[in-house]
């Protein structure tokens, strides 16, 4: 029997871009409660086209997306400090002290897991020297490894690009 939050609405979306040279350029995907991912990636870098899929996912894929996010402590990102952090740091975090979106770029992210919802907005990171220097360090700590460990290099993407 599935548990109350396997049971309750998932939505995802995460946006990364910026406007600039080429234009606005940006990578975005979506998971949606009825089970369609969408995925656009728009580069105008050397006359590049937008790259748009949309296809609907199994249950399983969805529950694997949601414990992604579940067990998004960081423990297991060679950070032992973190180690004993509980499940679903994210969905305790605030973007008040992170760096706001700038001429470099922004970043959102915007989860629903059953009653919980958060909306994150920064700028782009570039590496861990960005988050270090942050007013919030340990909070966008978080959402970097999240975002660049497991949305893209790990699950999330591969997903999506599989299709």
């Amino acid at each position: 029997m599935a548990s109350e939050e396997e049971a309750g609405e998932f939505y995802l979306r995460y946006y990364v871009g910026h406007k600039g040279k080429f234009g606005h350029e940006f990578l975005e995907f979506e998971f949606r409660p009825d089970g369609k991912l969408r995925y656009a990636n728009n580069s105008n870098y050397k006359n590049d086209t937008m790259i748009r899929k949309e296809v609907f996912l199994t249950p399983a894929v969805l529950r694997e997306c949601r414990r992604i996010i579940s067990d998004s402590e960081i423990g297991d990102c060679n950070f032992t400090s973190f180690a004993e952090l509980p499940p679903m740091l994210i969905m305790k975090e605030d973007d008040n002290l992170w760096p706001e979106p700038d001429r470099v770029g922004r970043q959102e992210l915007e989860i629903v897991m059953g009653n919980e919802h958060i909306s994150f907005t920064t700028s782009k990171i570039g590496s861990l020297v960005d988050v270090q220097s942050s007013n919030d360090p340990e909070g966008l700590r978080i959402f970097y490894y999240l975002v660049q460990r497991k949305l893209f290099k790990r699950s999330m993407l591969d997903i999506a690009l599989i299709l």
